[in-house]
Protein backbone atom coordinates (compact mmCIF):
# COMPACT_ATOMS: atom_id res chain seq x y z
CA UNK A 1 0.00 0.00 0.00
CA UNK A 2 2.76 2.26 0.94
CA UNK A 3 5.35 2.66 -1.65
CA UNK A 4 7.79 5.51 -1.36
CA UNK A 5 8.16 7.90 1.80
CA UNK A 6 9.79 11.45 1.28
CA UNK A 7 9.72 13.29 4.53
CA UNK A 8 11.73 16.75 4.78
CA UNK A 9 12.09 19.01 7.93
CA UNK A 10 10.20 17.14 9.64
CA UNK A 11 11.46 16.41 13.42
CA UNK A 12 15.04 15.16 13.10
CA UNK A 13 14.71 14.69 9.37
CA UNK A 14 16.63 17.08 6.87
CA UNK A 15 15.44 14.28 4.40
CA UNK A 16 14.20 10.89 4.59
CA UNK A 17 13.43 9.29 1.44
CA UNK A 18 12.96 5.81 1.39
CA UNK A 19 11.02 3.02 -0.22
CA UNK A 20 8.63 0.51 1.56
CA UNK A 21 8.58 -3.19 0.79
CA UNK A 22 5.27 -4.50 0.36
CA UNK A 23 5.08 -6.16 3.50
CA UNK A 24 6.69 -4.02 5.08
CA UNK A 25 9.93 -2.76 6.77
CA UNK A 26 11.41 -3.05 10.67
CA UNK A 27 13.44 -0.20 11.23
CA UNK A 28 15.60 -0.19 14.75
CA UNK A 29 17.39 2.31 16.64
CA UNK A 30 17.86 3.91 20.08
CA UNK A 31 15.46 6.08 21.57
CA UNK A 32 16.52 9.80 20.41
CA UNK A 33 17.20 9.05 17.18
CA UNK A 34 14.05 8.64 15.20
CA UNK A 35 12.47 6.13 14.44
CA UNK A 36 9.23 6.84 16.08
CA UNK A 37 9.21 10.28 14.09
CA UNK A 38 9.08 7.88 11.03
CA UNK A 39 6.04 6.12 11.84
CA UNK A 40 4.65 9.54 13.17
CA UNK A 41 5.16 11.22 9.74
CA UNK A 42 3.63 8.05 7.88
CA UNK A 43 0.59 8.62 10.76
CA UNK A 44 0.50 12.34 9.84
CA UNK A 45 -0.47 12.03 5.98
CA UNK A 46 -3.88 9.83 7.62
CA UNK A 47 -4.81 12.14 10.91
CA UNK A 48 -3.27 15.67 9.61
CA UNK A 49 -1.50 15.74 12.68
CA UNK A 50 1.00 14.47 14.96
CA UNK A 51 -0.19 11.46 16.61
CA UNK A 52 1.64 12.31 19.97
CA UNK A 53 -0.15 15.93 20.33
CA UNK A 54 2.70 17.89 19.05
CA UNK A 55 1.48 21.11 17.58
CA UNK A 56 2.08 21.62 13.90
CA UNK A 57 5.11 24.25 14.38
CA UNK A 58 6.89 21.68 17.12
CA UNK A 59 7.07 19.42 14.57
CA UNK A 60 8.92 21.23 12.16
CA UNK A 61 12.67 20.69 12.37
CA UNK A 62 15.09 23.17 14.40
CA UNK A 63 15.73 26.23 12.05
CA UNK A 64 13.78 25.24 8.70
CA UNK A 65 11.09 27.11 7.61
CA UNK A 66 8.32 24.07 7.09
CA UNK A 67 8.23 20.34 6.80
CA UNK A 68 6.87 18.21 3.72
CA UNK A 69 5.71 14.48 4.10
CA UNK A 70 4.57 12.90 0.19
CA UNK A 71 3.53 9.01 0.31
CA UNK A 72 3.05 7.14 -3.11
CA UNK A 73 1.13 4.85 -2.69
CA UNK A 74 -0.50 1.82 -4.61
CA UNK A 75 -3.70 -0.37 -4.28
CA UNK A 76 -6.11 -0.61 -2.42
CA UNK A 77 -5.30 3.13 -2.01
CA UNK A 78 -7.68 5.55 -3.08
CA UNK A 79 -4.73 7.95 -4.40
CA UNK A 80 -1.31 7.34 -6.29
CA UNK A 81 0.05 10.45 -4.14
CA UNK A 82 -0.62 12.23 -0.89
CA UNK A 83 1.15 15.26 0.77
CA UNK A 84 1.05 17.55 3.16
CA UNK A 85 2.83 20.49 4.34
CA UNK A 86 3.42 22.98 7.12
CA UNK A 87 4.82 26.75 6.70
CA UNK A 88 5.91 27.86 10.14
CA UNK A 89 5.85 31.73 9.53
CA UNK A 90 2.05 31.60 8.11
CA UNK A 91 0.69 28.62 9.58
CA UNK A 92 -0.79 27.53 6.57
CA UNK A 93 -1.39 23.51 5.75
CA UNK A 94 -1.60 22.98 2.58
CA UNK A 95 -3.03 18.93 1.52
CA UNK A 96 -2.43 17.80 -2.25
CA UNK A 97 -4.09 14.35 -3.50
CA UNK A 98 -2.39 13.17 -6.94
CA UNK A 99 -0.81 16.32 -7.47
CA UNK A 100 -4.10 18.79 -7.01
CA UNK A 101 -4.07 20.96 -3.67
CA UNK A 102 -7.07 20.62 -1.69
CA UNK A 103 -9.35 23.47 -0.81
CA UNK A 104 -10.61 21.61 2.29
CA UNK A 105 -8.02 20.35 4.64
CA UNK A 106 -10.71 17.09 5.25
CA UNK A 107 -10.94 16.13 1.80
CA UNK A 108 -6.79 14.81 2.84
CA UNK A 109 -7.69 12.89 6.16
CA UNK A 110 -7.28 9.46 5.88
CA UNK A 111 -6.03 9.35 2.67
CA UNK A 112 -3.15 6.86 4.18
CA UNK A 113 -5.18 4.50 6.30
CA UNK A 114 -3.11 3.56 9.43
CA UNK A 115 -3.71 2.32 13.09
CA UNK A 116 -0.64 2.94 15.70
CA UNK A 117 0.17 0.82 18.35
CA UNK A 118 2.52 2.27 21.18
CA UNK A 119 3.07 1.91 24.92
CA UNK A 120 1.69 5.37 25.65
CA UNK A 121 -1.73 4.23 24.21
CA UNK A 122 -1.93 3.37 27.88
CA UNK A 123 -3.48 6.65 27.98
CA UNK A 124 -6.42 5.58 26.81
CA UNK A 125 -7.20 4.01 29.96
CA UNK A 126 -5.54 5.94 32.34
CA UNK A 127 -5.71 9.44 31.11
CA UNK A 128 -9.27 11.74 31.41
CA UNK A 129 -12.40 11.54 29.76
CA UNK A 130 -10.87 13.55 26.83
CA UNK A 131 -8.42 10.82 25.68
CA UNK A 132 -11.36 8.30 25.09
CA UNK A 133 -13.69 10.75 23.56
CA UNK A 134 -10.58 11.78 20.97
CA UNK A 135 -10.29 7.85 20.27
CA UNK A 136 -13.89 8.08 19.43
CA UNK A 137 -14.41 11.08 17.20
CA UNK A 138 -10.57 9.83 15.29
CA UNK A 139 -12.07 5.98 14.20
CA UNK A 140 -15.60 7.03 13.60
CA UNK A 141 -14.47 10.23 11.72
CA UNK A 142 -12.16 8.31 9.55
CA UNK A 143 -14.28 5.42 9.20
CA UNK A 144 -17.79 7.84 8.18
CA UNK A 145 -18.31 11.18 6.29
CA UNK A 146 -21.48 11.69 8.00
CA UNK A 147 -19.68 11.63 11.66
CA UNK A 148 -16.61 13.92 10.51
CA UNK A 149 -19.17 16.45 8.87
CA UNK A 150 -20.89 16.19 12.23
CA UNK A 151 -18.17 16.77 13.99
CA UNK A 152 -16.94 19.91 12.57
CA UNK A 153 -20.52 21.32 12.79
CA UNK A 154 -20.82 20.44 16.32
CA UNK A 155 -17.37 22.25 17.62
CA UNK A 156 -18.36 25.01 15.57
CA UNK A 157 -21.67 25.25 17.00
CA UNK A 158 -20.18 24.36 20.62
CA UNK A 159 -17.72 27.17 20.36
CA UNK A 160 -20.35 30.01 19.27
CA UNK A 161 -22.59 29.06 22.14
CA UNK A 162 -19.60 29.39 25.06
CA UNK A 163 -18.73 32.72 23.50
CA UNK A 164 -22.14 33.29 24.39
CA UNK A 165 -22.51 31.82 27.56
CA UNK A 166 -18.98 33.24 28.51
CA UNK A 167 -20.47 36.98 27.56
CA UNK A 168 -23.60 36.00 29.72
CA UNK A 169 -21.59 35.23 32.55
CA UNK A 170 -19.53 38.26 32.18
CA UNK A 171 -21.99 40.78 31.85
CA UNK A 172 -24.44 39.55 34.40
CA UNK A 173 -27.06 39.83 31.26
CA UNK A 174 -30.23 37.60 31.93
CA UNK A 175 -33.39 37.75 30.56
CA UNK A 176 -34.96 36.93 26.63
CA UNK A 177 -32.06 38.79 24.87
CA UNK A 178 -29.10 37.35 26.39
CA UNK A 179 -31.44 33.46 26.21
CA UNK A 180 -32.21 34.16 22.47
CA UNK A 181 -27.93 35.16 22.35
CA UNK A 182 -27.28 31.68 23.81
CA UNK A 183 -30.21 29.38 22.39
CA UNK A 184 -29.71 30.29 18.55
CA UNK A 185 -26.90 27.99 18.83
CA UNK A 186 -28.97 25.42 20.22
CA UNK A 187 -30.54 23.57 17.05
CA UNK A 188 -27.49 23.17 15.38
CA UNK A 189 -25.61 22.00 18.37
CA UNK A 190 -28.15 19.58 19.24
CA UNK A 191 -29.01 17.89 15.50
CA UNK A 192 -25.06 17.57 15.30
CA UNK A 193 -24.59 16.24 18.46
CA UNK A 194 -27.38 13.87 18.15
CA UNK A 195 -25.59 11.58 15.67
CA UNK A 196 -22.63 12.15 17.09
CA UNK A 197 -24.04 10.22 20.31
CA UNK A 198 -26.28 7.86 18.43
CA UNK A 199 -22.67 6.41 16.14
CA UNK A 200 -20.83 6.44 19.73
CA UNK A 201 -23.24 4.02 21.08
CA UNK A 202 -23.51 2.35 18.19
CA UNK A 203 -19.96 1.81 18.15
CA UNK A 204 -20.32 0.41 21.32
CA UNK A 205 -23.23 -1.66 21.16
CA UNK A 206 -21.58 -3.39 18.18
CA UNK A 207 -18.22 -3.86 19.62
CA UNK A 208 -18.57 -4.55 23.57
CA UNK A 209 -18.66 -8.01 23.26
CA UNK A 210 -15.77 -8.35 20.91
CA UNK A 211 -13.68 -5.55 23.42
CA UNK A 212 -14.51 -8.12 26.38
CA UNK A 213 -13.27 -11.64 24.21
CA UNK A 214 -9.87 -9.27 23.37
CA UNK A 215 -9.20 -8.61 26.84
CA UNK A 216 -9.75 -12.18 27.76
CA UNK A 217 -7.35 -13.18 25.02
CA UNK A 218 -4.70 -10.71 25.87
CA UNK A 219 -4.81 -12.53 29.47
CA UNK A 220 -7.50 -10.99 31.76
CA UNK A 221 -9.53 -13.11 33.90
CA UNK A 222 -12.25 -10.95 35.50
CA UNK A 223 -15.16 -10.14 33.49
CA UNK A 224 -14.51 -6.73 31.39
CA UNK A 225 -17.03 -4.13 30.25
CA UNK A 226 -17.54 -1.02 28.29
CA UNK A 227 -19.72 1.53 28.22
CA UNK A 228 -20.74 5.03 27.20
CA UNK A 229 -21.56 6.97 29.91
CA UNK A 230 -23.04 10.67 29.36
CA UNK A 231 -25.55 13.29 30.14
CA UNK A 232 -27.76 15.22 28.38
CA UNK A 233 -29.14 12.51 25.48
CA UNK A 234 -31.81 9.76 24.76
CA UNK A 235 -30.52 6.44 27.19
CA UNK A 236 -33.76 4.74 25.82
CA UNK A 237 -33.11 4.92 22.07
CA UNK A 238 -29.35 5.09 22.36
CA UNK A 239 -29.09 4.88 18.29
CA UNK A 240 -31.49 7.19 17.43
CA UNK A 241 -30.05 10.03 15.69
CA UNK A 242 -33.32 11.62 16.23
CA UNK A 243 -34.05 10.74 19.47
CA UNK A 244 -30.79 11.90 20.48
CA UNK A 245 -30.94 15.62 18.70
CA UNK A 246 -34.60 15.86 20.48
CA UNK A 247 -32.95 14.78 24.18
CA UNK A 248 -30.50 17.56 23.89
CA UNK A 249 -33.08 19.94 22.91
CA UNK A 250 -34.63 19.45 25.99
CA UNK A 251 -31.31 19.30 28.38
CA UNK A 252 -30.06 22.41 26.30
CA UNK A 253 -32.99 24.43 27.24
CA UNK A 254 -32.81 23.07 31.12
CA UNK A 255 -29.79 23.41 32.24
CA UNK A 256 -29.14 27.02 29.80
CA UNK A 257 -29.88 29.58 32.99
CA UNK A 258 -27.08 27.00 34.98
CA UNK A 259 -24.58 27.33 32.13
CA UNK A 260 -24.89 31.28 31.58
CA UNK A 261 -24.15 31.08 35.44
CA UNK A 262 -21.20 29.08 34.54
CA UNK A 263 -20.06 30.61 31.51
CA UNK A 264 -20.08 26.84 29.60
CA UNK A 265 -21.76 24.44 28.04
CA UNK A 266 -22.33 21.21 30.69
CA UNK A 267 -23.61 18.66 28.99
CA UNK A 268 -23.15 16.75 25.79
CA UNK A 269 -20.99 14.63 23.69
CA UNK A 270 -18.02 16.69 24.57
CA UNK A 271 -18.91 16.36 28.08
CA UNK A 272 -19.07 12.25 27.73
CA UNK A 273 -16.81 9.18 28.48
CA UNK A 274 -16.08 5.74 27.42
CA UNK A 275 -15.95 3.70 30.61
CA UNK A 276 -14.03 0.71 30.70
CA UNK A 277 -14.31 -1.51 33.93
CA UNK A 278 -12.42 -4.85 34.67
CA UNK A 279 -14.08 -7.30 37.32
CA UNK A 280 -16.30 -4.25 38.30
CA UNK A 281 -13.78 -2.13 38.90
CA UNK A 282 -13.09 0.92 36.84
CA UNK A 283 -9.76 0.48 35.20
CA UNK A 284 -8.80 4.02 35.21
CA UNK A 285 -8.56 4.18 39.17
CA UNK A 286 -8.01 1.00 39.96
CA UNK A 287 -6.76 -1.21 37.04
CA UNK A 288 -2.71 -2.28 36.76
CA UNK A 289 -0.66 -1.34 34.79
CA UNK A 290 -0.62 -4.30 33.37
CA UNK A 291 -4.70 -4.53 32.75
CA UNK A 292 -4.71 -1.00 31.55
CA UNK A 293 -2.12 -2.07 29.17
CA UNK A 294 -4.44 -5.31 27.78
CA UNK A 295 -7.58 -2.92 27.43
CA UNK A 296 -5.44 -0.43 25.29
CA UNK A 297 -4.28 -2.95 23.30
CA UNK A 298 -7.93 -4.33 22.82
CA UNK A 299 -8.76 -0.74 22.15
CA UNK A 300 -6.37 -0.51 19.42
CA UNK A 301 -7.54 -4.10 18.05
CA UNK A 302 -11.14 -2.52 17.38
CA UNK A 303 -10.18 0.32 15.73
CA UNK A 304 -7.78 -1.33 13.52
CA UNK A 305 -11.36 -3.68 12.97
CA UNK A 306 -13.65 -1.05 12.49
CA UNK A 307 -11.35 0.93 10.01
CA UNK A 308 -10.85 -2.40 7.70
CA UNK A 309 -14.49 -2.60 7.50
CA UNK A 310 -14.90 0.91 6.66
CA UNK A 311 -12.09 0.76 3.83
CA UNK A 312 -12.56 -2.72 2.52
CA UNK A 313 -9.13 -3.37 3.10
CA UNK A 314 -6.66 -3.52 6.16
CA UNK A 315 -4.76 -0.16 6.75
CA UNK A 316 -1.26 0.22 7.40
CA UNK A 317 -0.32 -1.38 10.61
CA UNK A 318 2.26 0.98 12.30
CA UNK A 319 4.06 -0.67 15.47
CA UNK A 320 6.11 1.46 17.75
CA UNK A 321 7.66 -1.10 20.41
CA UNK A 322 4.20 -2.46 20.86
CA UNK A 323 5.15 -5.23 23.02
CA UNK A 324 7.69 -2.84 25.92
CA UNK A 325 5.88 -2.97 29.37
CA UNK A 326 4.37 -6.33 28.27
CA UNK A 327 4.83 -10.37 29.78
CA UNK A 328 6.20 -12.85 27.64
CA UNK A 329 2.54 -14.19 28.14
CA UNK A 330 0.53 -10.86 26.47
CA UNK A 331 3.06 -9.87 24.15
CA UNK A 332 2.95 -13.47 22.35
CA UNK A 333 -1.21 -13.27 22.72
CA UNK A 334 -1.16 -9.84 21.21
CA UNK A 335 1.22 -10.82 18.64
CA UNK A 336 -1.44 -13.47 17.15
CA UNK A 337 -3.98 -11.06 18.12
CA UNK A 338 -2.16 -8.91 15.47
CA UNK A 339 -1.26 -11.37 12.74
CA UNK A 340 -4.80 -12.44 12.67
CA UNK A 341 -5.86 -9.32 11.85
CA UNK A 342 -4.92 -9.94 8.57
CA UNK A 343 -2.89 -6.50 8.10
CA UNK A 344 -0.83 -7.05 5.07
CA UNK A 345 1.95 -4.14 5.34
CA UNK A 346 3.65 -3.15 8.50
CA UNK A 347 5.69 -0.51 9.76
CA UNK A 348 7.69 -1.80 13.35
CA UNK A 349 9.65 0.22 15.23
CA UNK A 350 12.12 -1.43 18.08
CA UNK A 351 15.00 -0.35 19.85
CA UNK A 352 17.03 -3.32 19.31
CA UNK A 353 17.11 -6.40 16.97
CA UNK A 354 16.57 -8.59 19.67
CA UNK A 355 13.33 -6.87 20.29
CA UNK A 356 11.85 -8.23 16.76
CA UNK A 357 9.50 -11.07 17.60
CA UNK A 358 9.89 -13.90 15.32
CA UNK A 359 6.57 -13.68 13.19
CA UNK A 360 8.24 -9.79 11.75
CA UNK A 361 12.03 -11.39 11.07
CA UNK A 362 11.25 -11.78 7.34
CA UNK A 363 10.93 -8.16 7.25
CA UNK A 364 13.38 -5.89 5.30
CA UNK A 365 15.11 -4.18 8.57
CA UNK A 366 16.69 -1.19 8.33
CA UNK A 367 18.82 1.33 11.07
CA UNK A 368 17.53 4.68 11.83
CA UNK A 369 20.73 6.57 13.76
CA UNK A 370 20.81 10.51 14.45
CA UNK A 371 17.65 11.09 11.76
CA UNK A 372 19.03 8.93 9.14
CA UNK A 373 18.15 5.44 7.76
CA UNK A 374 21.25 2.97 7.33
CA UNK A 375 21.15 -0.25 5.63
Amino acid sequence: MLMHLVARDYRNFTTLDIEIPSSGLVVVGENGHGKTNLLEAVAYLALLRSFRGARDADVVRFGAPAFHVRATLSEPCDWHTVSVGFERSTRRKRATLDGVEQPRLTNALGAVPSVEFSPADVALVNGGPGERRHYLDVMLALSSPAYLQALQQYRAALLRRNAMLKSAQQSGARGSAADDRVSVWEPALASAGGLLLAARHAFVQAHEARYVELCARIGEHEPALMRYHGAGGDSSAPTDVTAQSAALTSSFAQQRANEMRRGSTLIGPHRDDLQLHLGGRDLRTFGSAGQQRSAAIALRLLELAVLTTALGHAPLLLLDDPFAELDLGRAARVLELLEGAGAAQVLLAVPRVEDIPAAFTRLERRTMQRGELLR
